[in-house]
């Protein structure tokens, strides 16, 4: 099982801010915060594999810049065409000390 690893602040990321990361050393990933959760999915559209790190955030979906798929930030789920798979989701914790996101089991 992999372990959580620290990927931001606290503070770090404003509500409705982004930042990117990398999980496992190899995932990329974006860290959203919304309302006080945060919530990290990797950053590849699963329709053509482009990135969605200046996808628009509306409520908790991130829309894919390139063809408008759309992804609920909580599980994944392709919500619009023409994604048809999901992207990855991964779990959060926030600690006193930062943002940790645990990687693929």
């Amino acid at each position: 099982m992999s372990s959580f690893e620290r990927v931001a602040g606290i503070d770090e990321i404003p509500n409705l801010g982004r930042k990117e990361v990398i999980i496992d050393d190899e995932i990329p990933a974006l860290l959203l915060h919304v309302d006080g959760i945060y919530y990290c999915v990797e950053d590849v559209c699963t329709h053509d594999g482009q990135p969605l790190t200046n996808g628009l955030l509306a409520g908790l979906e991130i829309i894919c810049p390139r063809h408008g798929a759309r992804f609920d930030i909580t599980t994944g789920e392709a919500t619009a065409l023409p994604a048809r798979r999901p992207i990855r989701v991964f779990e959060v914790e926030t600690r006193d000390d930062g943002i940790y996101v645990r990687g693929d089991e």
